[in-house]
């Protein structure tokens, strides 16, 4: 039986009626969700009371806690110069700084962590690597659970040298374009790097070898970062998705050569790293060829150590405990910046988007730090590092596929996002995610997949003012 067309009228009316009023029901909740958002206290201060810096110049990466001692200001200081120095071969007069290389990736800090920001990818294939560096291994596990170096280039590949010794190899980068859509038909293209090692000028690379690239990250905040407890970053793993939202971060555990034990990670792309002391005496001995009392051993394979070893070196071991320190010491105290624009309407619009999307699940906004650090002004802080420094699978598209402790060929560290709106202003450049891949915010969000594919599905799904509104909060951390 047909049904009366007034009473098939009524009912479309009815449901005409009944979407209208889910849509006034809707927007009434999406704008008291934004107000809400804006009475959060002190959300501006990223760092915490101690650790926000009011500098927006080109140096905003670079300024020390308020609230430190005047000895404490001393140690800072020098160790920003010792940061910056270029170390050079030994033998030599500045006695303090010499023994670089034999092989190297940078001659100092600075080099990778220019203005102590983050690197950028060579633009062209013959450009040097200047903070993109490449992690390697072969298949198994060593007696701590860390991945096994190559036996000819080691852990990592070191594209310098000093004068007489030849580089281990070069690096070629090139992209291919992957395409996409947004759900309102603006198109996108994405660029896949490609990377070739050619010349090995040691021998033949392992047929197993893996090889990882990771770009230098701006470095504000990390002292914060080490002062958040152990308890606080593991509340927040649930490695089997007891609340279905898709996402299932969980702890890397790794070896803590400072401490001689197995300790949570918390440092670097993989969180391979459980202490700012090991991850910057490791980037001494990596990074420029620099033996420290944490690592006094060169970091070259036993072949290269065997030919090099009747080069002059600068002393054993190179950097002192002195120096070592106060280079922690500045790393650990280095500010973050302070929010902009952080009550404008547009932003909170883009904060609120940032929660629907559920990119808070893994980007954490908020968190206090413990009250046991040994540098005081890191105790007690309420801050705002957007990360959760639990590893997350983000997919294939990302992959390395080169495992690091307990984490797998597909998971990263959750970075912190403070900050990441002054790269632009401090590096001069917009390029993101581990290996500098995305030439913008928005391109780092369309690469996300894993247990991130749906946060970067429904960003697709934004209209272009959402969108936009979602990037211009990411610009405001």
């Amino acid at each position: 039986m047909r049904t009366p067309f007034c009473i098939k009228s009524y009912q479309i009316i009815l449901g005409m009626l009944a979407g209208s009023m889910l849509c006034v029901s809707a927007c009434k909740s999406t704008e008291t969700d934004i107000q809400r958002a804006s009475a959060e206290d002190k959300e501006q201060y990223s760092g915490g009371d101690n650790l926000t810096s009011n500098d927006l110049s080109d140096n905003a990466f670079g300024k020390q806690a308020n609230n430190i001692t005047f000895d404490e200001g001393v140690l800072f200081v020098v160790g920003n110069s010792l940061f910056q120095s270029n170390w050079v071969t030994a033998p030599s007069s500045v006695t303090s700084l010499d023994g670089l290389g034999p092989l190297m990736n940078q001659s100092s800090c600075g080099g990778c962590h220019f203005k102590d920001g983050r690197a950028k990818p060579p633009a062209t294939e013959t450009a040097t690597l200047n903070g993109l560096l490449f992690r390697l291994s072969i298949p198994g596990t060593g007696v701590h659970g860390e991945p096994v170096h190559d036996p000819v280039y080691g852990e990592q590949l070191q594209d310098k040298a000093i004068l007489g010794v030849t580089p281990e190899s070069s690096v070629r980068v090139t992209y291919q374009p992957v395409s996409g859509q947004y759900a309102d038909g603006t198109t996108y293209t994405l660029q896949k790097p490609v990377y070739e090692l050619y010349n090995p000028n040691f021998g033949s690379f392992h047929a197993g070898l893996m090889v990882s690239p990771r770009i230098a990250q701006q470095i504000p905040g990390l002292g914060l970062l080490e002062a958040v407890s152990e308890q606080t970053i593991l509340s927040f793993a649930d490695e089997t998705d007891k609340n279905k939202d898709g996402i299932s971060g969980r702890p890397n555990y790794v070896w803590d050569v400072v401490n001689n034990k197995t300790s949570l990670g918390r440092f670097g792309w993989k969180a391979n790293v459980a202490t700012i002391k090991q991850q910057t005496a490791g980037a001494l001995q990596g990074d420029m060829g620099i033996t420290s009392s944490v690592f006094p051993a060169s970091g070259l394979s036993e072949s290269q150590d065997e030919l090099y070893s009747s080069l002059p070196n600068g002393g054993s071991p190179e950097i002192s405990d002195e120096q070592l320190n106060k280079i922690i010491f500045y790393v650990q105290t280095l500010s973050v910046p302070v929010r902009r624009d952080w009550t404008d309407k547009d932003i909170l619009r883009g904060k609120y988007l940032f929660s629907q999307l559920n990119c808070s699940g893994c980007h954490i906004p908020k968190m206090q730090t413990a009250g046991t650090h040994t540098v005081s002004v890191l105790n007690n802080q309420t801050i705002r590092p957007y990360t959760d420094m639990l590893l997350h699978d983000m997919g294939e598209g990302l992959a390395d596929n080169r495992p690091d402790f307990l984490a797998n060929g597909q998971e990263w560290r959750t970075p912190p996002l403070w900050g990441i709106g002054m790269v632009k202003t401090v590096n001069k450049h917009t390029n993101f995610l581990h290996d500098g891949r995305a030439f913008s915010l928005e391109e780092a969000i369309l690469w996300h997949g894993g247990e991130a594919e749906k946060s970067a599905t429904d960003f697709k799904k934004l209209s272009a003012t959402d969108r936009a509104s979602l990037i211009k909060f990411l610009e405001s951390l």
